[in-house]
């Protein structure tokens, strides 16, 4: 019975948690780019919009969606985790598509955006991050559909409740089979004939 009330550790400590392990250096690196992307397109708009408007909102389009990764694998909740495989696959198909169109279109690129050349700015870091994003959210995907669901914190939703319920229900269900089976056995007292 210990194991279904709530543990006093925070939520943070569950091994599905996109806050452990690499997950946390994947956030640090997604706050990074958010602040970078955001601060370099907000600069550039404020002073010299007219030289490259379409690379500077597409460098606007990239912090937003930074941000919004970088919030969602921060919460770490199942559905933060559905909107953080949106925005990693955003992000992943923008600096193909940009990164494409500022090498086959030089033109429309005056100046460099966090996508243009495929992130070749930051190192290829652009390209590169959205990939082990969305491996990362597909290894905790997995790992949450194999472990049997365990509350950690009073604040676990619904959803703990119907796992801690499922595993309550086949222990009872299993320790009634094996009550009517001990019942059955031959040789018992109460199971003879009277």
């Amino acid at each position: 019975m210990s194991e279904l009330t709530s543990s006093p550790e925070p939520a943070t400590s569950r091994p599905d948690s996109t806050r452990t392990g690499p997950g946390r250096l994947l956030i640090a690196i997604y706050a990074l780019f958010a602040l970078a992307a955001s601060a370099r397109a907000g600069v550039q708009i404020a002073t010299k919009f007219h030289n490259a408007p379409v690379a500077y909102v597409l460098s606007a389009f990239a912090g937003a969606v930074y941000i919004l990764a970088t919030v969602t694998l921060a919460i770490g909740s199942p559905r933060a985790r559905r909107i953080a495989v949106v925005s990693c696959s955003v992000e992943l198909v923008g600096v193909l598509a940009i990164g494409t169109w500022s090498l086959a279109d030089p033109a429309s690129f005056p100046d460099a955006t966090v996508w243009s050349g495929y992130g070749s700015g930051y190192g290829f870091v652009p390209l590169v991050l959205p990939v082990f994003g969305l491996l990362w959210l597909r290894r905790l995907a997995r790992r949450t559909r194999t472990q049997p669901t365990i509350v950690t914190s009073a604040g676990d939703t619904g959803e703990a409740s119907a796992g801690r319920l499922r595993t309550a229900n086949s222990r009872s269900t299993a320790a009634a089979d094996a009550l009517h089976a001990d019942a059955d056995l031959p040789g018992r007292a109460d199971s003879e004939p009277g």
